[in-house]
């Protein structure tokens, strides 16, 4: 936490980089002028009510101004966002919602500093140099595998994406983003590590965005803010991005072993050589696959495409990334998509698909991570019942329920 006069002094500068005057912010707040003055002085203490409309009115959360190590001239994530997204400017309701978001993930950042809980350190940093597509790809690839190794994932599907990423100690939620757009990774000191994918996508879609998004997590930090759009996707690092998403969402190891429990994959003539222990001698044969019994067709698709949660077309391409089928299998494959969705929404895994309007994403990983984090705060004392109110607002929780459950955490 600051002291009143490191509190003062960021409301003042805050002020002056909005043009404002005192008088001006008095007016706003009902207050005299003397009561901003004695405010930015540090000699008046300022409420939380105070201190969110003052939020309001120079463009910055409530908790970048109780943040530590943090000065207002620092503070400028809104303008590098502008500068990444500059279809903010005519769509005001997509500013709306990532801002209402990135405040969020703010407040998310102050509790965790109140509580000494340091993310950043514990996710690994795999930042390397590319230098042609070749590189891209392997680097993505391997990492996807080393991650997966990492948190002992094994070849096992990934259920819930967003999830996994939050139990890494990144944000993570869908927000209104424009339709080209299909998410952003951002790396910022007031809010952390902190990744926003599109609502409007088909929950798949996401799913696919939230692993790409994770893998710029993963390699490009020293970027502050990271889009994957239409317009960029032949950059190396989305390219990266995009093998690390494949093979950590479909492992080789897992896709062989889906192939292999439809009997699938193997090659059409195979050699065994057995040891004749009583002639001290070997006995070679082949055995040769039923004619066509190895053939992948929409069906085997639409099968592995349920079990590790992905499109249709994903898994067609992934297939062939891992050569289990050639180039003119996969064009004929590709042509099968409709049948192929067709098969998958008979088997009732609409989210699979990418037709008709998406259901609403939910915030379920959010709002876990920061109630779990406010309530400590107030367990410990770092944080006022009525900065627990305000965070519960700001997540659309009755403020009475939420002290219920802070106060249940504390002694009697």
């Amino acid at each position: 936490m600051i002291d009143a006069t490191q509190l003062g002094n960021r409301l003042r500068v805050a002020r002056e980089r909005r043009g404002l005057s005192q008088q001006a912010v008095a007016d706003a707040l009902d207050l005299p002028r003397t009561a901003v003055t004695n405010m930015e002085s540090g000699s008046r203490a300022v409420s939380t009510l105070e201190l969110t409309k003052l939020a309001e009115i120079y463009g910055y959360s409530a908790a970048f101004f109780l943040a530590a190590n943090e000065e207002p001239e620092a503070e400028d994530l809104s303008v590098v966002l502008h500068r990444a997204l500059p279809e903010m400017e005519h769509a005001p309701e997509v500013e709306t919602a990532v801002q209402r978001l990135l405040d969020l993930y703010c407040e998310g950042a102050v509790l965790r500093r109140m509580l000494d809980q340091t993310i950043e350190q514990t996710v690994p940093n795999y930042a390397a140099r590319m230098t042609n597509v070749g590189d891209s790809i392997r680097q993505g690839e391997a990492v996807a595998q080393e991650e997966r190794r990492r948190v002992g994932l094994g070849n096992s599907p990934i259920r819930n994406i967003a999830e996994f990423i939050s139990d890494q100690g990144i944000w993570t939620a869908a927000t209104e983003l424009p339709d080209s757009l299909s998410g952003l990774f951002v790396n910022h000191p007031t809010v952390g590590l902190a990744i926003l994918v599109n609502r409007q996508h088909w929950p798949v879609r996401r799913h696919f965005s939230y692993s790409h998004e994770y893998a710029h997590a993963l390699f490009d930090r020293s970027e502050t803010v990271t889009t994957t759009r239409r317009e960029n996707s032949s950059e190396l690092m989305e390219k990266r991005a995009n093998a690390f998403a494949a093979a950590f969402l479909m492992p080789p190891e897992g896709v062989a072993e889906q192939l292999a429990q439809i009997d699938k994959g193997h090659p059409s003539r195979l050699a065994q050589i057995i040891f004749d222990v009583a002639n001290n001698s070997t006995i070679e044969a082949e055995i040769r696959a039923r004619p066509g019994s190895q053939v992948i067709t929409y069906q085997d698709v639409a099968v592995l495409a349920r079990h590790f949660g992905v499109s249709f077309e994903a898994a067609v391409w992934r297939l062939k990334s891992l050569n289990h089928i050639s180039a003119n299998e996969t064009e004929a494959l590709i042509d099968q998509k409709d049948i192929g969705n067709k098969y998958i929404k008979l088997l009732g895994f609409q989210e699979l698909l990418e037709e008709g309007a998406p259901p609403e994403a939910s915030e379920q990983e959010l709002r876990s991570q920061l109630m779990r984090l406010a309530i400590e705060a107030f367990r410990q004392e770092e944080i006022s019942r009525g900065r627990l109110i305000e965070i519960g607002r700001k997540l659309a929780i009755e403020g009475d329920e939420l002290i219920e459950l802070a106060e249940a955490t504390r002694p009697d």
